[in-house]
C-alpha cells in the first residue's frame, strides 16, 4: 500500500506555502517575513509567525538561499586603515546597531576593512561575484567609486554618511551641520569670541557639513572669523595634537574649540593643558559623537550627540528593503525613490565648556 504526500509536502514537513494559506497572505509575505525584511507590518507579521510556529515549518536554509541566488551574508565595509578603526568609538557603536537589527533575521554579517588599494580590488572582486546578498559602507571618502560600481553590478548598497550632497545611493547621515550650529551658539551664549575649529578629513562629507554649520554659526553670531581659526585634522588624536598647537601659535588669543570628533578633542585638550590653559576657565572644548571618550575625560567633555547606533540600525534597515526589492523585482540600478536618512543631533553640555 503506497501513501501519498499531501500535495506540496515533501517527508511531512509543512512548506512555505502551507504557512502561507494558515496565514492567509501570500507566498511572498511569508518570505518576507522569514528573511527579516522591515517591509511587512507588525500585524502581519504576528500572524505569519503565529502560523510557522503552528505548522512547526523550518526554513531551509540552503534550497532557499540557492534557489534565491542569496548567500545569507551581508558586507559592512569600513574604508579606513585598522588603526583608525581601533581607535574610533564610532566604529563600534555603527557595528552594534547593524548587529541589532541583524539579530532578527538568518543574514551573517562580514566586516572588512579597506585600507589600501590591494585591499579595495580584492573586495571589489569577492562581492561583484555575488558572494554577499548586499552592502554596507561607512566612513566614505569623496569621489569613491566603489559603491557605484556595486550598484551597476546590481548589488544593493547603502551608505553611511553620503559621499555629497547629491548621494545616489540609499543613505544614513546625521545632521552635522546643524550639530556644529548648536556648538557655537553654545559657546557664544557663554561669552566666548574667538573661537577656533579643528575640522575632520575634508574629503569625507560630514566633516564638510560640519565646516559649514560652524562658519555660518560664526557669521550669524558676528564673530571673529578669521581664517587662522580653522586647522584640519583627520579625526585622529594625533591630528587634534597638531590641530591645537598651529590654532595657538596663530592665535594665542583662542577663548574656545570645537573640534569635530571626540578624538580630536582628546589630542587638543592635551596641548591646551602643556600650554598652561585651564579648560573652561581659559578655553573652552566641544567634541562631536558624543562617544565614551567625552564621558570619560577631565573635565568631561561637552559633545554633539548623533544617534550612532540608531544610525547603524536605520542603513541596515534600509539595505533589507533593498535586498527585498532586489529579489521581488530584480536587480536594478540607481532605481528612483531612494531614501536619504538625516538623522537629529542633540548638545550634550558639559564641564569642558
Amino acid at each position: 500500500m503506497v501513501t501519498r504526500q499531501p500535495r506540496g509536502r515533501s517527508n511531512g514537513r509543512p512548506t512555505l506555502e502551507e504557512v502561507a494559506a494558515r496565514a492567509g497572505v501570500g507566498r511572498g509575505t511569508v518570505s518576507r517575513v522569514i528573511n527579516g525584511s522591515p517591509r511587512v507590518s507588525a500585524h502581519t507579521r504576528e500572524v505569519v509567525e503565529a502560523a510557522v510556529a503552528e505548522l512547526g515549518y523550518v526554513p531551509n536554509t540552503a534550497a532557499r538561499a540557492l534557489a534565491a541566488n542569496r548567500t545569507d551574508a551581508i558586507a559592512l565595509v569600513i574604508p579606513e586603515p585598522g588603526p583608525r578603526f581601533f581607535s574610533e568609538p564610532y566604529f563600534a557603536e555603527i557595528i552594534s546597531g547593524v548587529s541589532a537589527v541583524l539579530a532578527d533575521t538568518s543574514l551573517q554579517l562580514l566586516l572588512t576593512l579597506v585600507g589600501s588599494d590591494r585591499e579595495r580590488n580584492r573586495l571589489s572582486s569577492y562581492v561583484g561575484a555575488h558572494r554577499v546578498d548586499g552592502v554596507l559602507f561607512v566612513s566614505l571618502h569623496a569621489g569613491d567609486p566603489l559603491p557605484d560600481q556595486l550598484d551597476e553590478l546590481g548589488i544593493p548598497t547603502v551608505v553611511s554618511g553620503p559621499r555629497s550632497a547629491d548621494e545616489p545611493l540609499p543613505s544614513v547621515d546625521s545632521d552635522n551641520f546643524a550639530g556644529a550650529e548648536a556648538a557655537v551658539a553654545h559657546l557664544r551664549e557663554r561669552g566666548r569670541r574667538v573661537i577656533a575649529t579643528i575640522t575632520g578629513r575634508l574629503d569625507v562629507y560630514g566633516a564638510q557639513r560640519r565646516l559649514a554649520g560652524f562658519r555660518h554659526a560664526v557669521a550669524e553670531a558676528g564673530l571673529d572669523d578669521d581664517p587662522a581659526l580653522v586647522d584640519h585634522g583627520d579625526f585622529s588624536e594625533e591630528g587634534g595634537r597638531r590641530a591645537m598647537s598651529e590654532l595657538l601659535r596663530r592665535r594665542p588669543d583662542i577663548d574656545a574649540v570645537f573640534a569635530a570628533s571626540d578624538v580630536m578633542a582628546s589630542g587638543a585638550r592635551q596641548v591646551l593643558r602643556e600650554n598652561g590653559r585651564r579648560i573652561p576657565e581659559d578655553v573652552a572644548l566641544i567634541g562631536f559623537d558624543d562617544s565614551p571618550i567625552a564621558r570619560h575625560m577631565e573635565p568631561r567633555l561637552t559633545s554633539v550627540r548623533q544617534p550612532i547606533e540608531e544610525m547603524g540600525r536605520v542603513m541596515t534597515e534600509l539595505l533589507l528593503a533593498e535586498i527585498a526589492d532586489t529579489a521581488e523585482h530584480g536587480p536594478g540600478p540607481r532605481r528612483p525613490g531612494r531614501r536619504q536618512v538625516v538623522l537629529p543631533t542633540d548638545l550634550i553640555v558639559r564641564a569642558s565648556s
